[in-house]
């Protein structure tokens, strides 16, 4: 695949690439140089971590996480529940 460097250093990304990756307007990209390589990466933000807390009107154990919160393994289960009181 090729692009061009414009006048003022622009760089288009395909969007096949951008589409592939994910990226919209505005994405954030790290930026590094390898020898003779320009290596561009998406800069993503990490989702929250999930939280164990007390519901209040039940006094029950409820685990608190975000929709963009990823699904937790069986381990990752253990260590919430193994600092849980």
């Amino acid at each position: 695949m090729k692009t061009t460097l414009s006048s003022k250093g622009q760089v288009v990304l395909p969007a096949t690439v951008r589409r592939k990756l994910g990226l919209l307007p505005g994405a954030s990209l790290e930026i590094a140089v390898e020898e003779e390589r320009i290596i561009l990466e998406p800069i993503r933000p990490r989702p929250p971590k999930p939280v164990l807390g007390i519901e209040r009107r039940t006094g029950l154990p409820v685990l608190k996480a975000s929709p963009h919160t990823l699904p937790l393994s069986s381990e990752q289960v253990k260590e919430l529940l193994a600092d849980f009181p």
